[in-house]
C-alpha cells in the first residue's frame, strides 16, 4: 500500500469534489471554480488548496479515458443519476488510482476519506465500482475503436482534434503536439522595468526563492525554474515587479514596434498582460486606449494597471463586434480576440471538453468582424498586429487571407523578432508557436501596414 502521504489530504479531497463539482454544474474554469470552494469552506491550508487545484487540473486533463473507464463499470445512465459530489470523487478517485502514475494499490485512504465527505449514502452506488475500477485491465478499452478514438484516449484529446491536428500537421508531428498536451506547462514571468531595474528584480525574486533564466529574444522575460512558493503570494509580485504572462502574449507586443510617444489601441485587452507590456516598452510616454467588452474584466485590468505601474493607459467598456466609439487613429493597433483555446489545451484542460469544431467556424467569424472594424482605425503607415492563442487555420491564416484581399491598403510585413516557425498556407512572414516545440501556447501572430498614400 502506497503511504498515505502519496495520497490527498481529507481537506484537499474535500476542496477537489467541490471544486469539480462546481466546474460541471455552473459551467466555470477551475481556477473559479477553487476560489468560490476556498471562500465556501473558508479554507486556510495553502498545502491542501495547491493539492485541489492540481488534482482537479489533472483528472480533468484526462477526463475522456477516465469517463471511458468508469462508464465500463458502470452503466453510463447510472453515472448520470448520480450526484455531482459521488460522480465528481469518481472522476478523482479513478486519475489518482489509475492514471496518477503511482500504479493500482488500493487507495483506502481516499475511499474513507470519500465515505466521510460524501457519507454512506451517495457512496453506497459506487462502492462496487471502486474496486471494479483498480482490477480493470484498461487496454481492453483500446479494441475494436477508430484510429483517432484511440489517439484521443492515449494522449487525452477528443477525437476531433486529434483528426484536426493530423490533417494540419502530419501524423508524426501530430502525435508530439498531443502528447505534449499532457505536459504540465512551464512558468514564464516579465520582470518589470517600469518598476525597477531588471538586475535589481532578478535579485529580488531570487532572495524570495526564485530561480529563473532567461528567455532567448524576449526581452525582460524569463522561465521559472524553481519557486519555493506560489509566485503570486509574492511580496514582489505583490508590488508588482513581475508579470505572470505566456511566452506568446510577450511576443505580439515585440512584434508591435511599440516605443515611447505612440498612440495604442489594444483591443480585447484585459486582463492586461499586452497592456501592460506595451506600456513598459512607451516607457510610460505616450497613449494607450485598452478596450474590452465586459466591465467585469475592465475592472481586472485596472487592477493590473495599478499594479504594474501602467500611468498611460485609458481603459474603456466596449465591444469590437460593433463599430468602436472613438473618434481615433492608432501608430499601433494589437488585436487578440477571443478564440477557440486550442493552442493552450495544455495549460487550461477543461476547454478540450468545451470546444467543438462547430466553435472554430463561430469564432472566425467573430474574429473577422472584430478584424474589419478595427482596421479603420489604424492610421496610414500605421500597424496591426493580430493574434490568436489557436492553431486552427480558419482562425488565424485563412482569416488574414480574406481580410487582405477585401483591404488592399494594408500589407502582410515579417513579425519580428522571430521566435516561432512561419505560418501556413504562405505566410512565411507571419510566426506560428507550438507547445510541443517553443514549450509556449500554440499561437499565430500577424503584423500588417496600412499603406501611407
Amino acid at each position: 500500500m502506497f503511504p498515505r502521504s502519496e495520497y490527498p489530504s481529507r481537506l484537499s479531497l474535500t476542496l477537489a469534489i467541490e471544486a469539480l463539482s462546481r466546474v460541471e454544474s455552473d459551467e466555470i474554469g477551475v481556477s473559479l471554480a477553487l476560489a468560490k470552494t476556498v471562500r465556501l469552506l473558508g479554507a486556510e491550508d495553502y498545502g491542501a488548496i495547491s493539492s485541489a487545484n492540481k488534482l482537479v487540473r489533472e483528472t480533468l486533463r484526462r477526463q475522456n479515458l477516465i469517463d471511458k473507464i468508469i462508464h465500463t463499470v458502470l452503466d453510463p445512465q447510472l453515472v448520470e443519476g448520480l450526484g455531482l459530489g459521488a460522480r465528481s470523487f469518481l472522476r478523482l478517485y479513478t486519475y489518482q488510482a489509475r492514471l496518477s502514475g503511482r500504479g493500482k494499490t488500493h487507495p483506502s485512504a481516499l475511499i474513507k476519506f470519500g465515505r466521510e465527505i460524501l457519507g454512506w449514502k451517495e457512496m453506497a452506488p459506487i462502492e462496487e465500482a471502486l474496486g471494479k475500477i483498480l482490477s480493470l485491465d484498461v487496454k481492453t478499452l483500446f479494441a475494436g475503436i477508430g484510429d483517432d478514438e484511440r489517439i484521443g484516449l492515449e494522449t487525452f484529446n477528443p477525437a476531433w482534434f486529434v483528426q484536426y491536428c493530423t490533417r494540419l500537421l502530419g501524423r508524426g508531428e501530430a502525435l508530439r503536439l498531443l502528447r505534449k498536451n499532457i505536459e504540465i506547462p512551464p512558468v514564464y514571468v516579465r520582470l518589470n522595468s517600469l518598476k525597477r531595474d531588471e538586475k535589481e528584480i532578478l535579485a529580488r525574486i531570487s532572495s524570495e526563492g526564485v530561480t529563473a533564466q532567461p528567455v532567448e529574444n524576449l526581452r525582460f522575460f524569463y522561465r521559472v525554474i524553481k519557486a519555493k512558493v506560489p509566485l503570486t503570494r509574492l511580496e514582489a509580485f505583490r508590488e508588482g515587479l513581475f508579470f505572470i504572462q505566456d511566452k506568446s502574449s510577450c511576443l505580439a507586443v515585440e512584434v508591435c514596434g511599440a516605443r515611447p510617444g505612440l498612440t495604442v489601441l489594444d483591443v480585447c485587452a484585459a486582463p492586461g498582460a499586452k497592456t501592460t507590456y506595451l506600456s513598459q516598452l512607451m516607457e510610460n510616454s505616450g497613449r494607450i486606449c485598452s478596450i474590452d467588452y465586459s466591465s467585469m474584466r475592465i475592472g481586472v485590468l485596472k487592477r493590473e494597471l495599478e499594479r504594474m505601474g501602467a500611468k498611460i493607459v485609458h481603459p474603456m467598456v466596449a465591444d469590437a463586434c460593433r463599430s468602436l466609439p472613438l473618434n481615433m487613429e492608432a501608430d499601433v493597433l494589437v488585436l487578440d480576440p477571443p478564440c477557440s483555446s486550442t493552442g493552450v489545451f495544455w495549460k487550461n484542460p477543461l476547454a478540450k471538453w468545451r470546444v467543438e469544431p462547430n466553435l472554430i467556424r463561430q469564432m472566425a467569424a467573430t474574429q473577422y468582424t472584430m478584424l474589419e472594424n478595427c482596421a479603420d482605425h489604424v492610421k496610414q503607415g500605421g500597424v496591426l498586429v493580430y493574434s490568436t492563442c489557436s492553431i486552427t487555420m480558419e482562425e488565424n491564416e485563412m482569416l488574414v487571407e480574406r481580410f487582405l484581399k477585401r483591404n488592399p491598403s494594408f500589407t502582410l510585413v515579417r513579425a519580428e523578432p522571430w521566435v516561432g516557425l512561419p505560418a501556413l498556407r504562405g505566410q512565411t512572414d507571419a510566426q506560428r508557436l507550438y507547445p510541443h516545440i517553443h514549450d509556449s501556447n500554440g499561437f499565430y501572430v500577424a503584423k500588417l501596414v496600412k499603406s501611407s498614400e
